[in-house]
């Protein structure tokens, strides 16, 4: 006698299996991390770490690709940008009024700016804080792949960390320097008649006040260094 299989008690038996296999096939079909990740690194070697400060925005199709690690490069990104404007709103004004003082007449005409360039630069020293702060914070709360963590952390060094470490300590003493020029106008200007330039040159009354004026400009002379650093990271160029 033939024995049959009622098809309900079957329908029952292999429904668990089906719906085991539905799951792990949609699980394999989504699971995109690994693409993702290589994607994401491949980015970063290839365009990121070439890019030097002017990294680049997300395109659409990018942000699809990298899926959650957009918002990795987000942090890096927003970094960049903030320190790039910060910097060309105080720091490079200050070098480029600094820059346009040839004779001693200058020092007296470049005063007015570089006050308020030093005033701008005393808010860079604030704005380098917290930006860093805040990116270190962001950076530590992530939870990356060991390959994805390697590079992430050299990019991020070279993007955050080693800017940082150029501009913290090259803003006050930039602002020194500034203050140091201000002081040679100031002086100058508290002269008033009792001095005469010409040829580029000025000259005083008295020997003190020579005295004076090549003291001050003697000590300009030796933070030197401090101008052609400064001068550098307006360029972009943030190597020690």
């Amino acid at each position: 006698m033939a024995v049959g299989i009622r098809s309900g008690v079957f329908s029952r038996w292999l429904a668990p299996f089906i719906a085991l296999l539905v799951v792990f096939q949609l699980t394999a079909c989504g699971d995109k991390e690994p693409e993702q990740r290589k994607a994401f690194i491949d980015y970063l070697q290839n365009t990121v770490m070439r890019s030097g400060q002017n990294l680049p925005s997300l395109s659409e199709d990018q942000k699809q690709r990298f899926g959650n690690y957009a918002n990795d490069y987000g942090i890096i990104l927003s970094y960049s940008r903030q320190m790039k404007q910060a910097v060309e709103s105080s720091l490079v004004p200050a070098v480029s009024a600094i820059g346009q003082i040839r004779t001693p007449q200058d020092y007296m005409t470049q005063r007015t700016e570089l006050q308020q360039s030093v005033g701008a630069l005393n808010l860079l020293s604030a704005q380098i804080r917290d930006s860093k702060n805040k990116a270190d914070t962001a950076m530590a709360a992530l939870k990356q792949p060991s390959d994805l963590k390697a590079v992430y952390a050299q990019v991020y060094a070279n993007v955050v960390t080693e800017p940082a470490n150029v501009l913290t300590p090259l803003v006050p003493a930039l602002t020194s320097f500034t203050q140091d020029i201000i002081a040679v106008g100031d002086y100058l200007q508290q002269q008033g008649a009792n001095v005469a330039f010409a040829n580029g040159g000025v000259q005083f009354p008295t020997q003190q006040q020579a005295m004076q004026y090549n003291t001050m400009m003697s000590n300009l002379v030796g933070k030197q260094q401090t101008l052609l650093s400064a001068q550098k990271v307006a360029q972009g160029d943030f190597s020690r």
